[in-house]
């Protein structure tokens, strides 16, 4: 299955320096965003403009977001969530180049920019392209309203309502020990799509009717025909990079077989590959992504 973080995060230079998910994915005290469908009350002046185009969010020169005031006048914002308790916006612009600022992409953001700040960014990309691309009723083909209080739209006509969609996908971080019984290698493969030179992790999308731990284990198996064991959850990213709405998973595991060597499908992947976890290779993903936490956190024996 399709690697949402193996493929999408590779694109950008490869990191120097490890970022962990205390550091990266913890914002500061008081700080932080917030997702919800708003109140029901007009956006203020004061309020956060995440305008979308395209695949790009529009920011400042400085990488923050715009104020509502400081933009020219529209009716149509949508709402997003809050900031530091702040209300956000979003709107979908047909003519970016009459207004003020830069439009960025999601991985530039995240790259440089604090992770709330990414965080809602890729929200403001998920409203406006969930209201893109549900327009009509599936079921009666009704024109589909908002429903008040909620990220949902309904049918007006039979009742259909239909909820912002979620992806999940599982990526993890297998190790096998070494001739003390402690961690030693850590498995890491390349894509035959995206960015091939990266040395990413073992992922995947989780199907309906699967738990998150069983997807691990049926990824693992088709793509590099091993078993684990001790699977363990370790911390979640949302991941605009893969689509709008999806949420990176990551769990750590060791290999039911130490002897074991990965046999890769030649579809998806093209090499995988076990690395002492003292001498792991320069092309990883970028520090901005929970695979590079887990490596990184792999690595430090934590």
């Amino acid at each position: 299955m399709t690697d949402p973080a193996g493929t999408a995060p590779g694109s950008g230079a490869t990191p120097a320096s490890a970022t962990t998910p205390a550091a990266a994915n913890t914002p500061p005290a008081g700080a932080g965003f917030l997702p919800g469908p708003g109140t029901g009350a007009p956006p203020a002046a004061t309020d956060l403009a995440v305008p979308v185009a395209g695949h790009k969010v529009l920011t400042g020169p400085d990488g923050a977001f715009h104020r509502i005031g400081e933009l020219p006048a529209r009716t149509d914002w949508l709402p997003v969530g809050t900031l530091d308790g702040v209300p956000a916006w979003t709107a979908a612009v047909t003519d970016p180049e009459a207004l003020p600022g830069s439009w960025r992409s999601w991985r530039r953001l995240a790259a440089t920019t604090p992770e709330p700040l990414a965080v809602l960014a890729g929200r403001a990309l998920a409203v406006v392209g969930f209201r893109r691309t549900h327009r009509w009723c599936g079921a009666c083909r009704a024109e589909l309203t908002d429903v008040p209080g909620e990220s949902a739209r309904r049918c007006p006509e039979c009742g259909l309502t239909v909820f912002l969609p979620l992806s999940v996908a599982v990526l993890v971080a297998i190790t096998r020990p070494g001739p003390a019984g402690r961690p030693d290698e850590l498995l890491l493969v390349r894509h035959a799509y995206g960015p091939t030179e990266l040395w990413a992790l073992v992922a995947g999308f989780v199907e309906a009717g699967e738990t998150l731990e069983g997807a691990a284990r049926r990824e693992v198996g088709e793509e590099v025909g091993l078993t684990l064991d001790r699977v363990a959850y370790f911390g979640s990213q949302p991941w605009a990079l893969s689509g709008p709405g999806t949420l990176l998973a990551g769990f750590t595991a060791i290999v039911a077989d130490p002897a074991a060597e990965p046999v890769v499908d030649r579809r998806e992947l093209t090499e995988a590959r076990w690395f002492p976890l003292d001498a792991l290779p320069v092309e990883l993903p970028p520090a901005y992504s929970i695979s590079r936490w887990l490596v990184d956190a792999v690595a430090a024996g934590s």
